[in-house]
């Protein structure tokens, strides 16, 4: 029987052994599980029941089954994103090469949703839409919180704070504390009441679910996020590659992706003399445009003229769009 062992499974068996003696087991008991295990499908594997599972819609109309997906791939991106976040946050040896790939990964997400958004703006009747929305209130896909880490993760707080506040706390000589910093954040105004002034109740949700949770995230990685992982680069590591891919991830997710929500918004929200109000109350316009709240998770990266003009050429012709 030993003359029928390869060479090179004679090796492998060698180091198991070596593996397993570090764990404390006998790799005896290993190969017993290995034999006595059943072979991976591909359904096991992906928990694909499970997943297919998740999809329940609230109404009979067929196109909420798009909606729920598509939102559901969504978050899946979103997690990926985050994921690629997450390993330059933690390494302790970033370089520039690393640090670029990584921003490239989370860039391909968000294209692919950016170019895929189609499915959200002309994939669903009109009609079916602003019929089913009606049994979501008052959740919202402003209640992302993913996306929110996403911002949490890529940049200093004062950067998502409300345009008209953002330079007055740049600017003050005492250090701004997280927690008021996260209160003046440009998202809350899109849950504000125009009428009352008051909060939504979606934005009540969204704060009770997630506020602590927001605010030890911003906490932990205010010297650590992806802006300041840059910043503290060697200058040979600040590459025109790296530059090139924050800038591209700047305009994924502050402005093409946003862009792409507002065309929804648009023809599903829009009537004539006005608009319908969104799911949960939201004031998409307080927050969606990308030229109303000029939010940059790299602004160094960008002139004042880039600046001045965030966004405005292309909402402006959305805005103009019948």
């Amino acid at each position: 029987m030993a003359d029928s062992i390869s060479p090179e499974i004679a090796e492998r068996i060698l180091l198991l052994e070596e593996k397993f003696k570090n764990s404390g087991q006998d790799m005896l008991s290993y190969l017993d599980g290995l034999l006595y295990d059943r072979y991976t499908t591909y359904w096991d594997y992906i928990r694909l029941d499970t997943l297919l599972s998740l999809q329940v819609p609230s109404t009979s109309f067929p196109d909420e089954m798009v909606f729920i997906c598509y939102h559901q791939i969504t978050e899946l991106h979103f997690k990926l994103a985050i994921h690629e976040q997450m390993q330059i946050i933690q390494n302790d040896e970033l370089t520039g090469s690393f640090f670029a790939e990584k921003i490239r990964r989370i860039n391909r997400y968000f294209n692919v949703m950016i170019n895929s958004f189609e499915i959200m703006i002309k994939g669903m009747e009109r009609e079916q839409f602003l019929k089913f929305r009606m049994s979501l209130l008052p959740a919202s896909g402003f209640q992302s919180a993913q996306f929110r880490m996403i911002e949490f993760y890529a940049t200093d707080i004062v950067n998502l704070v409300y345009l008209a506040d953002r330079n007055r706390f740049r600017e003050s000589e005492q250090t701004t504390d997280t927690a008021t910093l996260f209160d003046n954040i440009y998202w809350k105004r899109g849950g504000i009441d125009k009428a009352t002034g008051e909060k939504t109740l979606t934005l009540k949700q969204f704060e009770k679910r997630y506020t602590p949770r927001f605010l030890r995230i911003a906490e932990e990685v205010k010297h650590t996020n992806i802006y300041q992982r840059y910043l503290a680069l060697p200058a040979e590591e600040q590459t025109p590659e790296l530059q090139e891919e924050l800038r591209r991830m700047d305009q994924n997710v502050n402005v093409n992706w946003l862009l792409m929500h507002m065309g929804a918004a648009h023809r599903y929200l829009r009537k004539d003399g006005g608009t319908v109000k969104a799911t949960g109350g939201t004031n998409w316009k307080e927050f969606l445009p990308p030229s109303f709240q000029k939010i940059s998770f790299f602004p160094s990266l960008w002139n004042d003229e880039e600046h001045k003009e965030w966004g405005k050429q292309w909402v402006e012709h959305l805005l103009n769009t019948p």
